[in-house]
């Protein structure tokens, strides 16, 4: 009665018009491969999530450094407690609402571990910049590349050459060199700060390395980052409490509405740089979370001295020739490590399969001479 058309209990040349109207489905489907960042390259991952964690890190620094620079505001360990209470309440929603995790995989065992680290990178890091100015900051917590190297080694037994340790180097001494003029040219800063950053370098070293040992038990990003905020949230609320820090910054907020709006939006563009740097450590591991990181704070102290000026000096140009030139050779030498890996792969593979070969053709040799006998 319909003539074939529009019914879907006829057939039109042998296919009914549900298996036609699922090929065409398919074919307006959006490929699988763009569905995904899983389904892209290595490189293009690395290149996704290293520019994300540029550009949102460097807003979540400007607004930083900004807050701090506002008449009366000394309440530095309230940035690590901003960060702390945004990234719990985000990934708790990113968690249960968008993933739909229920279940905690990793045992509750496995977050003292990273919640000490959390609260103590976080909070003395942060605490340092009332004592210290932020280029000074930038540059001695970017020493931690080193340092998280060792820990790597001892605790996830992994093994660097001679070669990472001296573009680590080259890194860390070019970004002392970036700020060294900085500190020559405004010494605003007391000895406590140092001590308070070199402690948070310590406990963040450890951080990424007890991260990747919490992935390998099978936990997800999301897991890893609710259960260790969500632990250090509960510490810090009740020392800043105590310490009047939490009370002190709210009073602030209320009678400046710029402060409150920074307050705002630096909540949430730290969640989106944690989250994508929680990925970075993930996806590629914590030593190169930490290179990355290195390189990310160069572009803060670019921008730093960019949005707010301060005088120059030559040892600015020699920090940024080690930064780059260190990151570059860091960089070279990975790939040239990578591409001899799958050469050697390869090799193994092919030989493997010659092997193989070789064998099937000696037992047809020996099946066929047993047959002439016969």
């Amino acid at each position: 009665e319909c003539g074939g058309k529009g019914c879907t209990n006829c057939t039109i040349d042998g296919h009914s018009s549900t298996t036609m109207a699922a090929e065409i489905a398919k074919k307006n489907e959006i490929p699988k491969g763009l569905r995904s960042i899983e389904d892209l390259t290595p490189t293009v991952q690395f290149a996704l999530l290293g520019s994300g964690v540029f550009f949102f890190f460097g807003i979540h620094n400007i607004l930083q450094e900004a807050m701090m620079k506002i008449p009366g505001f000394n309440f530095g360990v309230m940035l690590g407690y901003m960060e702390v209470i945004g990234v719990c309440v985000c990934s708790y929603f990113e968690r249960t609402c968008i993933m739909k995790e229920t279940k905690r995989v990793a045992p509750l065992s496995a977050y003292p571990l990273l919640t000490f680290c959390l609260l103590a990178s976080s909070a003395l890091s942060n605490m340092s910049l009332n004592y210290i100015n932020f280029p000074t900051k930038v540059v001695f917590r970017s020493c931690k590349l080193i340092p998280t190297m060792m820990v790597a080694s001892v605790l996830n037994k992994k093994v660097f050459s001679s070669v990472e340790y001296s573009c680590a180097l080259a890194v860390c001494v070019g970004l002392i060199f970036f700020a060294a003029a900085d500190w020559k040219l405004t010494p605003t800063f007391h000895p406590f700060g140092l001590v308070l950053v070199i402690l948070s370098i310590c406990a963040d070293a450890i951080l990424p390395n007890g991260q990747e040992r919490v992935f390998g038990l099978g936990a997800s990003r999301l897991e890893v980052t609710f259960f260790t905020n969500f632990f250090t949230l509960i510490c810090m609320t009740v020392t800043t409490f105590l310490s009047g820090d939490l009370v002190g910054i709210v009073l602030h907020a209320a009678r400046d509405r710029q402060l409150a709006f920074y307050m705002v939006v630096y909540t949430f563009i730290a969640y989106i740089a944690i989250s994508i740097h929680m990925c970075v450590v993930k996806r590629f591991g914590g030593v190169a979370a930490v290179v990355l990181a290195t390189a990310r704070k160069g572009m803060t102290l670019v921008l730093s001295f960019l949005l707010f000026p301060k005088a120059f000096s030559w040892y600015y140009v020699c920090g940024a020739i080690l930064v780059l030139g260190g990151i570059l050779l860091s960089s070279l030498y990975k790939i040239h490590q990578k591409k001899n890996k799958s050469l050697v792969s390869k090799n193994s593979e092919l030989d493997a399969e010659i092997a193989e070969t070789e064998k099937l053709l000696e037992d047809e040799k020996e099946s066929a001479s047993t047959n002439g006998k016969r």
